[in-house]
């Protein structure tokens, strides 16, 4: 679930990377208002930046008696978050399964999509990583 109400390369790529060729049974994305599924493990795909974030805890504080979530903490550039997202970060990880953290991948700025962007070996490096911090591997 994208926490800004956006659907763009980054959040189309994550749940690419979770599905592993699945088809989307998987992972797909929810859309606006549409209800989480029983039994599933909810994620929420944020960008490094502060609006990114705050828009994470305002999520948050909607979230109620939900599964808590995983965050895929998605960065927006090759530099490290600007220390009030980290420190918000910081602050809801108690409210989170947990924090996996998807490095910047510049080719995501030059693909049609994700399945082109899963050709390239740092973003199929990422999503192999993702995969094993959420799943505990």
């Amino acid at each position: 679930m994208p926490v800004d109400n956006g659907f763009g390369i980054a959040v189309a790529t994550v749940a690419k990377m979770l599905d592993n060729d699945a088809g989307g049974a998987r992972a797909r994305i929810l859309g606006y208002g549409e209800q989480i599924p029983y039994g599933v493990a909810p994620v929420l795909v944020a960008d490094t930046t502060l609006y990114g974030t705050q828009m994470l805890e305002q999520t948050m504080q909607r979230w109620g008696s939900l599964p808590r979530p995983w965050l895929v903490w998605v960065a927006d550039s090759p530099a490290r978050p600007v220390q009030d997202a980290r420190f918000l970060v910081r602050a809801l990880e108690g409210r989170l399964a947990g924090v996996a953290r998807v490095p910047y991948l510049p080719v995501l700025r030059a693909v049609k999509g994700p399945d082109e962007a899963l050709e390239y070996k740092d973003v199929r490096s990422a999503a192999e990583k993702l995969r094993r911090t959420i799943e505990g591997k």
